[in-house]
């Protein structure tokens, strides 16, 4: 199948983008068309008009500012993987972004669309929910307003993005002093989307004991699911290998739904393996996580 008809756009700035949104009724924003240009072209999705920002060099960035790093929305997510300083301050973006497709959609995809696209196995809306992100949005008619992650899914592939609102940058908070992380996730094969995966970052203190725990599943509902609970048990305690277990168990409190991949309760077992590998990774013990 191919797109249905539509008028396309190619703004040279952020205001064109914006303006070009205001006056549209059905519009969809164009930025790696990894997940935009497939869904259109079976005809899943269909707008009037396609708005292409590939030629606003505003919207591209990655620069760490204190605890805090700050990516532009077209920033491309191969260069957040390759990313020298950022390899140094939090190695974790490395590690789950080459889980991220393969290196031809990585060198296409963006940032911005990743998180705009809400698919709830995305590994970045999950580094993003562990790190407190906070996402900036934009329109002529509001202007600019500031979206945690902890509410920016709404449903399924629903961000809290109004339908004349650019997603323009997102912002981390990183981990400070010593810290180690963790990620796992399970698919079909490399590459595919994640049926489960889990992720974890333990800063320290000089006794080794845990003095924040941030961890976070992704694949099990709407959006990615902080483990509250394992962090609160983890934090103030040395990760020892029955205070991981435990807070590996909380898991399975969730409640968990079956597709077309797995049942319910295959997801379950799947997200306490995934959550103690990571939690495993992240105190630098030998991995188990069954």
């Amino acid at each position: 199948m191919k797109a249905a008809p539509f008028r396309y756009h190619r703004p040279a700035t952020q205001r064109e983008a914006l303006e070009l949104l205001s006056q549209c009724e059905n519009a969809k924003i164009l930025a790696g068309g990894q997940s935009l240009v497939p869904m259109m072209n079976m005809r899943y999705v269909m707008a009037d008009d396609v708005i292409d920002i590939n030629r606003i060099g505003a919207l591209t960035g990655i620069a760490i500012e204190d605890d805090h790093l700050l990516v532009g929305a077209m920033t491309r997510q191969s260069d957040l993987l390759n990313h020298q300083e950022l390899k140094h301050r939090a190695p974790i973006f490395a590690d789950a972004l080459s889980y991220v497709g393969h290196m031809q959609t990585r060198n296409r995809g963006t940032i911005g669309g990743s998180l705009a696209h809400m698919d709830p196995a995305s590994e970045l809306i999950g580094l993003a929910s562990m790190l407190d992100a906070t996402i900036t949005v934009e329109s002529i008619q509001r202007g600019r307003r500031e979206c945690a992650i902890s509410t920016f899914a709404k449903y399924y592939f629903t961000p809290d993005i109004a339908p004349d609102e650019l997603l323009t940058e997102v912002r981390f908070a990183l981990p400070s002093g010593h810290h180690r992380h963790g990620f796992a996730e399970f698919s079909q094969r490399h590459g595919d989307f994640a049926i489960v995966g889990a992720a974890a970052i333990f800063e320290t203190d000089i006794d080794k004991s845990i003095s924040k725990a941030r961890i976070v599943l992704i694949g099990v509902d709407a959006g990615p699911v902080r483990l509250s609970a394992a962090e609160n048990i983890l934090t103030g305690q040395k990760p020892t290998p029955d205070a991981l277990r435990a807070a590996a168990e909380t898991t399975q409190t969730l409640e968990y739904k079956g597709d077309g991949l797995v049942s319910a309760d295959y997801r379950k077992r799947l997200a306490r393996i995934m959550t103690a590998r990571a939690l495993e990774q992240a105190a630098g013990q030998p991995q188990r996580g069954t």
